[in-house]
């Protein structure tokens, strides 16, 4: 009994103190490219007193030397600043990446104030896609709301791409539903599940689909999509093997 009694001590050590402290890169290859390196974020859910951890992923950005940078949003923790950095503090933060970045925003910031978070965004350099799209070089992205939220709109955001096109989602659950082609969807929300047991998977995602979508490499459809654990924790903080990660897409 007392080997079991220091067993459970140490996964909650690990799991609330240790495992969402961490950070670790996931890497896709993905056809298409050009040669050409993308980042993906998401979820960061940066507290009050989290400037280290922003700025350690911001850092980990730019030593993975990117081309472009991709954000699935939620940058905001709790719907009031009184758990949450502001978030023009945070955009200030995320400026300091070396490499163009778009973004779409995430239920947390609806909740909190999306036309807050975005203004902060853009006035920092981060362009902010709203069922919208933009050309960064020669990749199309485009971005949708968050389904939570508002109302996604696939058809619009990608009016006028051409290209190798990327749709950015908050939220994988638009997956099944997008009839357009593009190259690759990416999206986060769900965290990995942010409690993952061995053998078994994620027992819990925010999702229509259950833990169908709760990270990886999809292709159910003529689409490709790839679902990132995230960076950050919503409500409770814990991760257990589901650790924070950076998404590299490269040839």
């Amino acid at each position: 009994m007392e080997y079991i009694g220091i067993t459970i001590f140490l996964l909650y050590i690990w799991a609330f103190f240790i495992e969402p402290e961490l950070l670790s890169v996931k890497r896709y290859k993905v056809s298409g490219l050009n040669g050409k390196k993308i980042v993906f974020i998401s979820d960061f859910h940066v507290g009050k007193f989290e400037e280290a951890r922003l700025k350690r992923i911001v850092r980990k950005v730019n030593e993975l030397n990117p081309d472009l940078v991709l954000s699935g949003g939620d940058y905001i923790k709790e719907i009031t600043e009184k758990y949450t950095m502001p978030i023009e503090k945070q955009a200030e933060i995320l400026a300091e990446i070396d490499a163009p970045v778009v973004s779409v925003l995430g239920n947390h910031d609806a909740f909190f104030d999306k036309y807050r978070v975005q203004k902060a965004l853009e006035r920092n350099g981060i362009k902010v896609l709203r069922n919208s799209n933009t050309k960064i070089g020669d990749i199309s992205i485009a971005g949708v709301e968050d389904m939570q939220t508002s109302i996604p709109q696939p058809e619009t955001a990608l009016e006028g791409t051409d290209g190798y096109t990327i749709l950015l989602s908050h939220t994988p659950d638009i997956y099944p539903d997008v009839e357009q082609d593009v190259d690759l969807i990416l999206a986060g929300h769900v965290h990995g599940g942010q409690v993952r047991v061995p053998f078994i998977g994620a027992l819990i995602c925010p999702s229509k689909y259950g833990t169908m979508y709760s990270c990886g490499d999809f292709k159910e459809t003529e689409n490709r999509m790839i679902v990132t654990k995230g960076l950050g924790t919503s409500k409770l903080t814990v991760r257990f093997n589901a650790i924070p990660e950076i998404v590299v897409l490269e040839e």
